[in-house]
């Protein structure tokens, strides 16, 4: 961007008066299979976990005020866009920046306050949920609108910020907030679920860096092409069988494939021992399959169970040292 950011003179739909204030929000996200090696042009799988979000709250500002943007979750991050700003070193500004260009507005005269429920640095897509919803937050305060494949596009520019060479599983799964099969440069298809299946995340409580592991498994790659092509077509091969499973409702299958991923993941070094440990407690409890999910070396593992043993595998999981354990139901 650089120096001053200056928005065109052409005219916007009027800006929406909003009475007092108004929510939107965006889901967290979970991989269920393939995560690494769709990076690498292998499919893989994701769902929305909706029971975990971020908000964004709008209020109308005097006119003449511009847009002031509050993150509270975000080391109470608080920043102005006027018609004429300042840069700043913000994956928020830039997205603010990016919308407001994409549409040709100048900035609306609201605050937008941002709050969320999503662990940062777990693997569960907070930063491109941020984004998402600051992004409805701005469209709604100016009376405009995009369609799904647009802001999924413009959240996209966003996660290179924060990943560097991110799959776009994050923005595009909490976009849509759909579950989806999704090969990068590919068209995203959905998912048919053949029967609901019960999820267990547990979060490790250990903030990890996405971009930071990425970048090992890219080195890792270049240094042993060959080996890691072999683990990554491995999981690919995994992640097809996965989505045959979840259409059939063979929740069985779906649990082995589970682990074996898993155990690929640990092939190539990106699991640890605090999500081995939630993944072995998962397993001896009567889970039918579980696995890291996300980046690895912290954040979250998930776990498949059937409802009836779900209370009991949560316990084991927060007995093995979860700090937190959250449910969902994928196809209900």
């Amino acid at each position: 961007m650089g120096g001053l950011i200056y928005f065109s003179a052409v005219r916007c739909a009027d800006a929406h008066q909003i009475n007092y204030m108004e929510t939107v929000s965006a889901p967290a996200k979970i991989i269920l299979l393939g995560e690494h090696a769709v990076v690498y042009g292998q499919p893989s799988l994701a769902v929305p976990l909706s029971s975990l979000r971020t908000y964004a709250e709008i209020v109308n500002l005097p006119k003449g005020s511009g847009l002031k943007v509050v993150a509270a979750d975000l080391n109470n991050q608080e920043f102005y866009v006027n018609s004429a700003s300042q840069e700043i070193d913000s994956p928020l500004f830039t997205a603010a920046w990016l919308l407001l260009n994409h549409l040709d507005c100048p900035p609306p005269d609201a605050t937008i306050t941002l709050h969320s429920d999503i662990p940062i640095a777990s693997g569960m897509g907070s930063g491109a949920a941020i984004t998402t919803a600051l992004f409805r937050a701005l469209l709604l305060a100016l009376n405009q609108s995009l369609s799904s494949e647009k802001l999924n596009a413009l959240a996209y520019e966003v996660e290179k910020i924060h990943h560097g060479t991110p799959s776009g599983i994050d923005n595009t799964v909490i976009v849509f907030e759909q579950p989806i099969y999704f090969v990068r440069g590919q068209p995203i298809e959905r998912l048919t679920i053949g029967k609901p299946f019960v999820l267990l995340v547990g979060n490790t409580g250990i903030g990890s860096s996405t971009k930071s592991v990425v970048s090992d498994v890219r080195t890792l790659y270049e240094a042993n092409v060959e080996f890691i092509t072999e683990k990554f077509n491995s999981i690919g091969e995994l992640v097809r069988s996965g989505r045959k499973a979840i259409e059939l409702g063979d929740h069985l299958n779906l649990g082995k494939i589970m682990y074996d991923n898993h155990q690929f993941l640990q092939e190539i070094s990106v699991s640890s021992p605090s999500l081995d440990m939630l993944v072995d407690a998962a397993r001896t409890s009567g889970a039918l399959g579980a696995k890291l999910s996300g980046a690895g070396r912290g954040g979250n593992m998930i776990a498949l169970v059937s409802p009836d043993k779900a209370p009991t595998i949560k316990n084991a999981l927060l007995e093995a040292g979860a700090v937190q354990v959250y449910q969902t139901i994928v196809g209900k």
